[in-house]
This record gives C-alpha cells, structure tokens and sequence, in this order.
C-alpha cells in the first residue's frame, strides 16, 4: 500500500511537471529530436537530408532554442544537422538541386545558426553558416529558372524544372521568404532592388491565385497552361492557368511566408503596403473559413460532407486515378500555419489585435483539442496531417488537382507525426507562449 501511494505520488508529481512543460518543448523533445515523418518516409535530424521538411523542424528547434536558451541540446542537434550538410568546399560549400525552390528552404537554419554562433564568439563556425547560405543566395537569384517574357509572370521564380512557368503557393515560403531571410542577415537589410524582386513573387502569385469571392487563393498558376505538365490548370479566365482547389497547406505555406517576410522587409519599401495589404486580405479570408473547432479543412471552402465521388478522375492516358470516397477533413499542418502566421503578425502589429487574437486563441486551441494526442510516458503525437499534394508533372497524370485527388490521391494520404506539422505546431507554440509572457 505504501508502495503504491508512493508510486501515485510520484506519477502525479511527473504528470504535473509535464503538464507545466511549454508545449514547443514537449514537441521538440517528443518528436523533432526523435523521429518524425517526412512524406511517408521516416527521418531523424541525425539522418536527414538537406530538404524542406527536416529543415522546417530543424528551424522550429532553433525558434525554440532561442525563446528557452537553458535547452543546449536543442541548439547542438541543429548545429550537428547543419555541420554534417556542409561539403567543405568553398566552390559547393553545400549541395542542393537545381531549379527545386523546396531545396532552399532548409537553408533559413543558417541565418539563425549564423547569429548564435557570432553571440557565442563561434565565428569559426560562423562563417561557415555564411559561406553556405551565400551559396544559396546566389543559386536563387542567378541561376534557378525564372519565366520569362512574353509571359505574364516574367521574373518570377519557376517551382522546380519538372514545373516549367509555374508558381506554387508552397514556393513562397521556400524561396522569397530565404531571401528575405538573407538580406536581413547579411545584407544589411538589403537593398531596394533586392525587396523588389521579393515582393514580385508575392504580387504576381497573388494576382492570379486570389478569388475576391471565396477570399481564398488556389494552389498554383501557370502561365504557360497549354504546357503538357499544366495539365491541371484552368485554360479559360476569369483562373486562367490556376489549379482547381484552395488546398489549406499550400495557403498555410503562404500565409507564413507573408507574415516572415514582412518582419524584415524595410517598411519604407515602395512594395511593403502591397505585401501588407495582401497578408491582411489573406488573414481575412482564411478567418471566414475557420471551423467552428478552431482549426481547417484540407480543402477550405469545403467541410466533412465533401468526399471523394468514387469515380476517379480520368486522365489523358485513359487510365482513372484517385478513386474513393475519403472524405475532407480537418488538417493539422496548414491549421498549425495559420495559427503561427495570426498569431505573429498579433505579436508584430501587424493585425488588428482585437479582431484577430480570439481567432488564433481558437486556433491554438483547436490544435491542442484536434491534433495533439499523448502517450503513457507523456511524450506527444500530432495527428491528421496530409503526407504530401502536388500538381502533375505530365509524367504523372494522377495529380489532378481535383477533389479527388487532395482526398483521395496516393500521395495525399492522412499521416501522424509528419514533420511540417510537427515545425508549424512547434512555431505556433513559441508565438503562443511568448504571448503568455
């Protein structure tokens, strides 16, 4: 009996103590420094390669490093992540594809790696950071594949090679949000022509993707839809080139991208009233569509009701793909962006604080009541993520951009513990829990 009062006593001593634990802390320890799901595929930071998903964790474990400096180990498994990425050679310091804008975003680890290790006296490592993110500065901005003219986009950064003259709302936050990350870090902010280049890429995806009447963007634009791997898109206006649905973490994606560039962007920029004012039309719309839960669906103008309609969609080749009857579904990575993206721009000034902080105070709340599930030892899950969502290339007609395909696709399936839910929720828990403060 002693014993087991003892053992009670305890457990409910360890309980509490989890139970007072910041969240962005049991998640980095639960599963970012763990094991975590990338695609379907599972990864570690110390095994991971250099691509968007273990970078996006990567970057949530710094954000949270610094917010709770005392959690060295958090600092040293970026830096063992980053270190092991770096070639040693000055002429490729770090190796990423070209022409794949996702490739550049595990590179935002360096501006912060960057930073530390300059506040430690480490400028040894320092200025490796800065060699490596210099190196992906310049295979951006000179030789990733831009469209160009007649076409309407021209200047604006194409998705990946396989995706000729198109733009996906994903890519914002890989490319333009890098180098808005890089000119605040080591250009001194940057120079005018610099901000230009970065708000186009906001200007253009958003003049084309935006719908007035739903408030919400699609997924992506062409601006060559007669192009074989545009298949998906729209070939008559008033969406000419776009794909067919508002997917929630393609908007997730975006929504985050405005609000981190506009932290750094100089406000005296001619463009910073544009990209405000798009960010502020973004957070408005996304709002409408809020569920009474707190969190998203997978497909936003739509609910649970919305299924797959057991046909399929038939391709070109005339085979069927996507055919089922799953139906949408709340969605926790796009609903951990928006929750992210609310709450900063809050903290910044950049919303209206009354308007918008029950909005992300049900989000958050949504997240924890929707998606976080905990085990026996007091680590945690993140639940109800979609694995991956893309559009074509013409050498894979399944991925439609239809209904069917976000629902139902056999790379769209719901999965646990998948890394870009993983970094959004741990980034709206630092936003949260500085709030707290």
């Amino acid at each position: 009996m002693k014993r087991t009062s003892l053992l009670a006593l305890f457990l409910g001593g360890f309980f509490t103590l989890l139970a007072q634990t910041p969240y962005s802390q049991r998640m980095a320890e639960s599963l970012s420094l763990q094991t975590f799901t990338n695609n379907k595929r599972y990864s570690t930071l110390s095994t991971a390669d250099f691509s968007y998903v273990p970078g996006l964790v990567a970057k949530s474990v710094l954000v949270t490093y610094q917010q709770y400096p005392e959690k060295e180990a958090y600092w040293q498994a970026v830096k063992a992540y980053a270190d092991r990425q770096l070639t040693g050679n000055p002429a490729a310091p770090i190796k990423i594809h070209d022409n794949d804008i996702d490739a550049i975003n595990a590179g935002k680890v360096f501006f912060d790696l960057y930073n530390v290790s300059m506040q430690k006296g480490d400028t040894e490592s320092a200025a490796k950071y800065k060699e490596a993110a210099t190196y992906m500065y310049n295979k951006l901005k000179t030789v990733h594949t831009r469209i160009q003219k007649p076409l309407n986009g021209a200047g604006c950064f194409i998705h990946k090679g396989k995706y000729p003259d198109q733009m996906w709302l994903d890519g914002l936050y890989m490319g333009a949000a890098f180098l808005a990350g890089y000119e605040a870090t080591f250009n001194n902010g940057g120079d005018k022509a610099a901000w230009s280049d970065i708000a186009l890429q906001f200007k253009t995806i958003h003049k084309y993707t935006w719908d007035k009447e739903k408030q919400l963007n699609y997924h992506a634009w062409s601006a060559n839809p007669a192009d074989a791997n545009s298949f998906w898109a729209n070939d008559s206006k008033p969406f000419l080139g776009c794909s067919k649905e508002f997917w929630a973490r393609g908007c997730g994606w975006y929504f985050a991208a405005l609000v981190d560039v506009l932290e750094v962007m100089p406000q005296n920029h001619k463009d910073y009233k544009h990209l405000l004012k798009i960010y502020r039309e973004v957070a408005a719309g996304l709002a409408k569509w809020q569920h009474e839960s707190g969190s998203w669906f997978q497909l936003l103008q739509y609910d649970e009701t919305t299924t797959g309609n057991g046909e399929g969609d038939l391709a070109s080749n005339g085979k069927k793909y996507n055919v089922g009857y799953k139906p949408n579904y709340l969605e926790s990575s796009a609903s951990g962006m928006f929750t992210y993206a609310y709450l900063k721009g809050i903290r910044l000034g950049l919303l209206d604080k009354d308007v918008y902080l029950p909005i992300a105070k049900k989000a958050y709340q949504g997240m924890l009541d929707n998606f976080i599930t905990e085990n026996p030892d007091g680590s945690i899950n993140i639940i109800q993520s979609c694995a991956s969502a893309g559009l074509g290339p013409a050498s894979d007609l399944s991925r439609t951009g239809t209904i069917n395909y976000y629902l139902c696709g056999k790379d769209t399936g719901i999965t646990q513990n998948e890394g870009k839910a993983i970094g959004s929720f741990t980034l709206a828990s630092c936003e949260w829990e500085r709030l707290q403060k």
